[in-house]
């Protein structure tokens, strides 16, 4: 039985999610700042942490960084209010495996939390760090924030990374636009922008067109072998 760790300082969203996780098979403990989560994360069992950027005490960062410098095996989800690129981005690059905005669906987290789960099993299976992904001959680490294509490092902005790295966590699934939006996007969000389109033509100038297939009238897929 999976045990997730929550780290958010709304009781209402914390209760929210405790009772929801509990329905579904899951152990849940919670915390409501960030020193706790951090004696929490050091001494127990932990596969999953959902954790708030805007802590008291110590920040969400902080949290994840103090996580990934004992380098376990923890899946992080970050559930946030922010919006902001410049969150996403810093949170990415502190080792966040996946970031929710609020207000948000239960069912979409389930999803991902299953994911998430699912990716931490195999990585404990094969004793692999879990800041870096393997598909193919692509390989990202997350904490550097670098892709290498057959061992040969493939220079990505912001945006093209998360567009790759979303791809790689959902090899061979159709991804909708609306589904890659809502990685890429910022505060100059646009609900009309073509950004995706825009996006997926750079990644395939810089690892091959052929990698990348659209999916008529439903989106794009990572070819995956």
């Amino acid at each position: 039985m999976s045990h997730i760790l929550i780290v958010e300082d709304s009781l209402r969203v914390s209760s929210f999610l405790e009772k929801g996780l509990r329905t579904h098979g899951y152990t849940t403990s919670a915390v409501d700042n960030g020193d706790d989560a951090i004696a929490i994360m050091l001494d127990d069992e932990i596969d999953l942490m959902i954790l708030d950027l805007g802590l008291p005490q110590t920040s969400g960062l902080t949290v994840l960084e103090r996580l990934r410098e004992q380098r376990r095996n923890i899946a992080v989800i970050i559930l946030s209010a922010s919006h902001e690129m410049d969150d996403k981005l810093a949170s990415f690059s502190s080792g966040a495996d996946d970031y929710l905005t609020k207000p948000f669906r239960f069912e979409e987290l389930l999803v991902r939390i299953r994911a998430r789960l699912r990716d931490v099993r195999q990585l404990r299976a094969k004793g692999v760090n879990s800041q870096v992904l393997n598909l193919n001959d692509l390989e990202i680490n997350l904490r550097s924030r670098q892709l290498h294509i057959k061992g040969r490092l493939i220079n990505l902005s912001a945006r093209e990374f998360i567009l790759i790295e979303t791809f790689m966590r959902h090899p061979g699934q159709i991804l909708s636009r609306e589904q890659l939006l809502d990685q890429v996007r910022g505060y100059d969000y646009n609900p009309g922008t073509n950004i995706v389109d825009v996006y997926i033509g750079y990644l395939r100038k810089k690892l091959g067109r052929c990698r990348i297939e659209t999916i008529r009238g439903m989106g794009y897929r990572l070819k995956y072998e």
